[in-house]
């Protein structure tokens, strides 16, 4: 995947050369919310912190890094010899806008304890669909928008609803008329397609492979199923404004496992934005 956000770095471990050791590569962008692509010797083992990453047989791997994470990160590499190095990489802080939003039914703003169940579940499903650690491959590829229109809303903005801040908003939000056709920003597998929850109405997921998937969010029609195979450009859902909205949008959200990404690092800049 390369964009005008990525740059390129080789990361040289310190120490004393050890048979086997190599140098990692390195592409993406080093900042919260990023995500790096990184290359190592076929048969390594690659931990960040303490998870280990799932590496292609060709020695490839992704990690991602979500709105507030930590700018000191570790690699570490296991070599195919058994010898092991650490390497520090640093990433760069953002700041995010704040966005006050009022309309907001009651409802909405204040659930009662049969919407917050409801909420509660629903979230255990959309956890379960990012977990997905699939083998494939649809990463790799640069991606493309879902829909063309205005952007609303900015990823790690926090917003004010009613008066009262909430939680940051994770996605990016394109103004779009109802029915317009959302496409997929790359191939994939879907594995959620719900017809209505609580915050974020017809809910739509695909898994990307290697930990990376798609959210789509308040769209008015789902064109999918799960466990069906798309790929990229290919109609998957309509716009709308179902869930918590206050208009049609669509709210698109990149997720590394549980880890938030921020969707236009992925994409160039959308034409008239």
């Amino acid at each position: 995947m390369k964009h005008f956000f990525y740059l390129f770095i080789v990361l040289c471990f310190l120490g004393a050369p050890t048979p086997g050791a190599a140098e990692v590569l390195l592409e993406g962008s080093l900042i919260q919310s990023g995500l790096l692509h990184g290359r190592v010797t076929p048969g390594t083992k690659v931990y960040l912190g303490k998870r280990q990453l799932r590496v292609t047989p060709q020695g490839d791997f992704i990690c991602g890094f979500g709105r507030d994470a930590q700018p000191q990160q570790t690699l570490t590499l296991i070599n195919p010899d058994g010898s092991r190095e650490k390497q520090q990489i640093t990433l760069a802080q953002r700041h995010y806008d704040i966005q006050r939003i009022n309309g907001i039914s009651k409802k909405m703003m204040h659930p009662s304890k049969t919407a917050l169940k409801r909420i509660s579940q629903e979230a255990q499903l959309v956890a379960a669909a990012r977990k997905t650690d699939s083998n494939r491959f649809d990463f790799q590829h640069a991606f493309i928008w879902p829909v063309i229109g205005r952007i609303s809303g900015v990823y790690g903005s926090q917003r004010v609803l009613n008066g009262e801040p909430r939680r940051p908003h994770f996605g990016i939000d394109i103004a779009a008329p109802k029915g317009t056709t959302v496409k997929a920003p790359a191939g994939g597998v879907v594995t959620l397609a719900h017809p209505g929850m609580f915050f974020s109405g017809k809910t739509l997921i695909i898994d990307h492979g290697y930990g990376l998937s798609s959210s789509f969010l308040h769209l008015s029609k789902i064109l999918v199923k799960v466990g069906e195979t798309v790929v990229q450009g290919q109609p998957i859902a309509e716009v709308g404004a179902t869930g918590r909205v206050t208009g049609p949008h669509l709210d698109w959200r990149i997720n590394w496992f549980e880890q938030r990404l921020d969707p236009a690092l992925f994409v160039p800049p959308m034409a008239g934005n």
